[in-house]
């Protein structure tokens, strides 16, 4: 137990721990010439007892400081499920509490990195795959070699790798923005989409990472609900800025799944056959906020999911 955990100052510890030493030093003295002892082993009697006395009391102060080491040490090790036990209130402890707080971070980035790492080798894995398989057929002779096939499981790790490439970027804020003013309409032209956007309508950012937004939620929504109208509609915000939204007809997003849907590589129960990379919307996510907007999913009543952008 450390009798100076209460104490909220480092210094004032420390303080104290000098006071000790100096008031064990001279009661000692006394004891000592009240005992009649001489001069040399009284003081090498109050020098044991002061260093005692400051060691007791100072390892509860230093206690934090040899498990953040130990903790940091096996981290650097890979294990990065370490924390330490913050009792004091003092500097050392708020130390602790942020060697925490970063452990805690580390160890869900680490497991997101698990998580990355596996979900793009499942990937990559179908296409590589289907090449593969054809082009065996087409060497032991069993087959003709598809060359549209072929082409098309070729395009689509070029689109994968692609996206993972812009992706990273993105998340990495490598991504330089030409910001510019530009018509809202303009982002959404050549989108197999009903448009409902007034034609004076503008908004300040990247012309071409905006236009990605666009076109990836509208080819989200045209998978959800293939056959079926996508609405895009876009007005300005009474607080300034614009709002874009993009609407499908589809089989929509249960509640619980409406935040993840977002995460890279994550699909909705309804989409699991889909033909998409699920990074479209996670490629979204990172430019709206790079431009300093907010993107989320709500749904519509009776089916349906709508898409929101808003942008400053």
């Amino acid at each position: 137990m450390n009798p100076l955990a209460r104490l909220t100052s480092l210094k004032l510890k420390l303080g104290l721990v000098i006071v000790l030493a100096i008031l064990v030093t001279l009661g000692t003295m006394l004891v000592a010439a009240k005992l009649g002892l001489r001069l040399r082993w009284g003081a090498l009697a109050a020098l044991a007892l002061s260093l005692l006395s400051v060691q007791i009391v100072a390892r509860g102060m230093t206690s934090p400081l040899r498990a953040m080491a130990r903790a940091a040490q096996a981290m650097a090790r890979g294990e990065h499920g370490q924390r330490v036990e913050a009792r004091s209130r003092d500097e050392v402890g708020q130390l602790a509490a942020a060697f925490n707080v970063m452990a805690a971070e580390l160890d869900t980035l680490d497991q997101a990195r698990r998580d990355f790492v596996a979900d793009a080798a499942h990937e990559l894995r179908t296409p590589i795959s289907a090449l593969r398989a054809s082009l065996e057929n087409a060497v032991d002779g069993v087959e003709e070699p598809d060359l549209p096939g072929l082409l098309a499981q070729a395009e689509r790790l070029g689109r994968l790798a692609d996206q993972l490439l812009d992706l990273s970027a993105l998340e990495a804020g490598a991504a330089a923005l030409d910001r510019r003013s530009i018509a809202v309409s303009d982002l959404a032209s050549g989108c197999e989409a009903d448009l409902q956007i007034p034609g004076d309508l503008l908004v300040t950012g990247d012309p071409d990472r905006l236009r990605q937004v666009v076109t990836n939620l509208v080819d989200n929504a045209a998978r959800h609900a293939p056959g079926a109208p996508v609405m895009v509609r876009a007005s300005a915000k009474s607080g300034g800025g614009v709002r874009l939204e993009v609407e499908d007809r589809g089989p929509g997003l249960p509640a619980h799944q409406t935040s993840r849907v977002f995460e890279r590589f994550t699909r909705s129960d309804h989409a699991r056959s889909a033909s998409g990379s699920g990074l479209g919307l996670s490629i979204a996510r990172s430019i709206v906020e790079l431009h300093g907007g907010v993107i989320y999913a709500e749904a519509v009543v009776p089916h349906g999911c709508r898409m929101v952008v808003d942008l400053p």
